[in-house]
């Protein structure tokens, strides 16, 4: 099953198109999303169930041809390793010891580390930006009237993005599987659609862009669409809640213009020129 579900993927983009994960988030922070997923103490990380994780998220990220930059392989074979050491006996010369050091204690001081920077520089981030965007806008789905958040919605990680989609796969039916005719739509003609519907809608679910009926390569291509529009900025991805449902809405920016940009004309050219 898994070899057929690699095969479709390959077929319908291996040629076509690439997301280069480094637009994104790097594999601390993919480390520290599963962390706070897993809730568990990041000083005692149960590395065995962690690194599994990991490895489900590389794997769906392979399949979904994103440009998998080297430094999470370098973070996979770190994983493994220190899970290897974890597993191995204790040396006679480590008995002897008074203490035996963890060998997850580096990567525990890396992710605090790196989670003080990357706090930090949202802290900033967000000073620097306070007022440059404020505008007001009204959220048509009746979800959000009923809602009373305390706070703005959070923005929406790669990692949970991957996640849900996901959920997505896993409802698709065993059938679709064996369609691999292509829909005849791009990616291109796809982020086209979800721009259509979001200056009709204003406000969309991630669910409710992934109908019934859609065949895989549809589906593959209508997240793929979703990554793009982050990554040129067009669209806002947010989340009411936590782990709660991913809403999409047009970007200040592009709300203001009124128009559907020719985004699909940039994405076009990539398609053009395959990423080797």
């Amino acid at each position: 099953m898994e070899e057929m579900q690699s095969n479709l993927f390959s077929d319908a983009l291996d040629q076509a198109y690439r997301v280069r994960i480094e637009e994104f988030e790097g594999p601390l922070d993919l480390l520290l999303h599963l962390i706070k997923k897993n809730e568990v103490d990041i000083y005692n990380i149960p590395i065995a169930a962690i690194t599994r994780q990991y490895l489900d998220y590389m794997e769906i990220m392979k399949e979904l041809n994103l440009d998998i930059a080297g430094e999470f392989l370098v973070m996979a074979a770190t994983l493994l390793q220190i899970k290897s050491r974890m597993l191995l006996p204790a040396t006679p010369e480590e008995d002897g010891e008074a203490e035996i050091e963890d060998p997850r204690a580096e990567l525990v001081r890396r992710l605090l580390e790196y989670q003080r920077y990357r706090d930090a520089s949202q802290l900033l981030n967000c000073r620097n930006l306070l007022g440059r965007e404020v505008f007001a806008r009204k959220f048509d789905a009746p979800e959000f009237d009923e809602l009373e958040p305390v706070e703005e919605p959070a923005d929406v990680e790669l990692f949970e993005l991957i996640e849900a989609f996901q959920k997505v796969l896993a409802r698709v039916s065993v059938d679709t599987f064996h369609d691999v005719v292509a829909d005849g739509i791009s990616i291109a003609d796809r982020i086209g659609e979800v721009l259509s519907v979001l200056h009709v809608e204003k406000t969309v679910s991630f669910d409710a862009l992934f109908t019934t009926g859609m065949t895989r390569d549809l589906l593959v291509v209508t997240f793929l669409s979703i990554l793009e529009l982050c990554k040129l900025k067009l669209i806002k991805v947010v989340q009411t809640e936590n782990r709660g449902a991913i809403w999409l809405h047009l970007a200040a920016k592009e709300e203001e213009e009124g128009e559907t940009p020719e985004a699909g004309d940039e994405v076009a050219a990539e398609e053009a020129t395959p990423t080797a």
